[in-house]
């Protein structure tokens, strides 16, 4: 009688922080558990090392910034059935994508005595600008469940659930306040996903994002909100430019912003 063989897993970083990872540490007893579904052949902060091993799953934080990364994330591409991104590094650049729009070989010069001994791109850019993708989970960081959630989909058979809701009903469902309606303070809730649980306005503050654009995210109109509330044209690209800033919606709402500035 043939063993049936559990789901080999691994999980990779790239430039980051590493906040994605410590979602899966964060699991706890549910890591535990998932350890006993599923293989972890390669987790670097978590102590199995493999980084070229054949995989079924390979999750994947951070960005690309690097030329060895480069090398990198198409060599683990080659070695996993299925590659999903997790995070705004990995799904948007994340905050190091600021530098995209900047000189990055001055600020090096700026700031190291041997500038050209520096390995760095001249972009921060997504996993999906390299390889192919078959699934980005986003937030920064991600959080535990998600996590689960899609691990637990991918063990019975069928394709994970992208919740690309705006975090608006989240605020709906814990009954709170819209600040932008009850205290006048900008929010980007109405255009970004859904997935923290609310977490910045159930804490009496504005949402900034960190979750990426939602599905049919009206940027224009918070754009116009956020002017009628006395945020200039540079106020609102900061807005939009930030850790997702490399998400096409937010990158669009963000180039229009400094468009009309300039104008």
């Amino acid at each position: 009688m043939r063993v049936p063989t559990r789901p080999r897993v691994a999980v990779h970083k790239f430039s980051s922080c590493d906040g994605c990872q410590l979602a899966f540490l964060n699991l706890g007893e549910d890591l535990l558990a998932l350890a006993e579904r599923v293989e972890l052949v390669h987790f670097a902060e978590a102590g199995p090392l493999d980084p070229d091993a054949e995989v079924d799953i390979a999750f994947v934080e951070g960005s690309v910034s690097t030329p060895a990364d480069l090398e990198r994330i198409q060599r683990i591409r080659r070695h996993s059935r299925m590659l999903i991104a997790i995070g705004a590094c990995a799904t948007a650049g994340g905050i190091q994508a600021l530098r995209n729009g900047a000189d990055g070989a001055q600020w090096a010069a700026q700031i190291y005595s041997h500038p050209a001994a520096v390995a760095s791109l001249e972009r921060s850019t997504p996993i999906s600008s390299h390889v192919a993708v078959d699934f980005e989970l986003w937030g920064c960081p991600v959080s535990g469940p998600q996590i689960l959630a899609v691990v637990n989909s991918l063990l019975l058979g069928v394709a994970p659930r992208d919740n690309a809701d705006k975090v608006c009903s989240e605020c709906k469902r814990r009954d709170l306040s819209c600040v932008m309606v009850s205290r006048g303070i900008p929010c980007m809730g109405p255009v970004t996903r859904a997935g923290c649980g609310a977490l910045c306005p159930g804490l009496g503050r504005d949402c900034y994002g960190c979750y990426g654009p939602a599905e049919n995210a009206n940027t224009d109109a918070l754009a116009a909100q956020f002017g009628r509330q006395g945020l200039d044209p540079p106020a609102v690209a900061r807005r939009f430019r930030s850790i997702n800033s490399q998400a096409p919606a937010f990158l669009a709402a963000a180039n229009k912003a400094g468009e009309a500035r300039d104008e």
